[in-house]
């Protein structure tokens, strides 16, 4: 049976890319709902998919991934993965959908969820900011373009993944983009601008565009509701594919499903060093003896 992929609001479950794109779960409200509703739900969902993957962004509130953990730890389940990726909320949402369109194929749970950490490296997100005053997710923002900030008519285009960037937003001046083909999800905020579309997207080569509307969880990701949020992506379910399976397999020695990396995102078992894998060899030899 196919993994399910949940996400943690209705924004993030972004409509199908393709005919074998399966529906995203969506958790809502697990902040504000009983306890004992939030444990049904995700039992339910184990019971029909046998495991479940959720992906939430670092600008959820505390109380949701707190909630997350107490569910996990409640059902005593190795079945459920929790995955908070290095992006904005628009790029999560972008990698969820990846993840929905491979769980259709012939993949394990396990590889499933290993693939969010692969396929995290082929996004580019970023967002058109109006003031980067308040956001301190980017290490490239010092003091300087604090100060700037506050320039009247002043727009800022910010890469956050895979590399931190910080450009002062012209027709001229755009981001470094990706070097192979992808498609451009967008989503506005209270910013009107046409830089992203006219400028950033020719810039790219970008094979396809699409709009969206803009996460919730968006203004306090980027420290402003005025941003237009961009996202580059892989759509093509083949090359998802490809990528993934072309990565090495190996069998979590905690857990013992497939997986491709060198984590678990099930228990978070990582490989044993080399010494304990040469004590566990001797000591089988000894035992065999």
């Amino acid at each position: 049976m196919p993994t399910a992929i949940a996400v943690t609001g209705a924004d993030l479950a972004l409509p199908p890319q393709d005919e074998r794109t399966l529906p995203a779960a969506v958790l809502a409200d697990l902040d504000r709902q009983p306890l004992e509703r939030s444990l049904a739900a995700v039992q339910t969902l184990l019971d029909q998919y046998g495991h479940l993957i959720v992906l939430y962004s670092r600008a959820v509130p505390a109380v949701v991934e707190q909630r997350l953990h107490t569910i996990r730890s409640l059902l005593e389940s190795d079945r459920i993965a929790l995955f908070r990726p290095d992006l904005p909320p628009l790029g999560v949402a972008v990698l969820a959908r990846q993840l929905r369109q491979l769980a259709s194929c012939d993949l394990g749970p396990g590889v499933l969820a290993s693939a969010g950490r692969l396929l995290t490296h082929y996004i580019h997100a970023g967002a058109l900011l109006g003031s980067v005053a308040r956001l301190d997710r980017v290490p490239v923002v010092g003091l300087k373009s604090h100060a700037r900030s506050w320039v009247p008519g002043a727009q800022f285009g910010v890469l956050a993944h895979p590399q931190p960037q910080l450009i002062r937003a012209t027709p001229e001046t755009v981001l470094p983009g990706p070097e192979f083909g992808t498609w451009l999800l967008v989503a506005r905020g209270q910013l009107q601008s046409d830089w992203v579309t006219d400028a950033l997207a020719p810039a790219w080569k970008v094979q396809g565009l699409r709009e969206t509307t803009l996460p919730a969880e968006s203004a306090d990701w980027w420290g402003t509701g005025k941003a237009i949020e961009f996202c580059a992506y892989l759509p093509d379910l083949s090359v998802l594919y490809q990528l993934v399976a072309s990565v090495r397999q190996s069998v979590c020695h905690w857990c013992g499903i497939d997986v491709i990396g060198d984590r678990c995102v099930f228990c978070s078992a990582t490989p044993p060093a080399a010494s304990e894998l040469t004590a566990r060899s001797a000591r089988a030899l000894t035992a065999g003896g």
